[in-house]
């Protein structure tokens, strides 16, 4: 699975756990470009991440994720490492 069939996934994730359809990720997305994307809605979508893709990201990766591309590249990595 290469970066943008991740983000495509991604973006569907988003999509449901944050109940808006409107939402189209790029790599440099933040949670500042989206309005439901808070602290709560943060955990809720690491978690559902993790579970689609049967993968668990540690702490260090959560908090050195500073858009929704290094996040994507992460996903891919540990895909990778599989």
């Amino acid at each position: 699975m290469n970066t943008d069939e991740i983000l495509n996934e991604c973006t569907k994730i988003f999509v449901d756990q944050l109940d808006n359809d409107s939402i189209t990720l790029k790599r440099e997305t933040t949670a500042a470009d989206v309005e439901e994307w808070d602290s709560l809605s943060h955990i809720q979508l690491i978690v559902a991440i993790e579970k689609h893709f049967k993968i668990r990201f540690t702490t260090a990766e959560i908090q050195g994720f500073k858009n929704v591309g290094d996040m994507c590249d992460t996903i891919e990595k540990k895909l990778n490492s599989k």
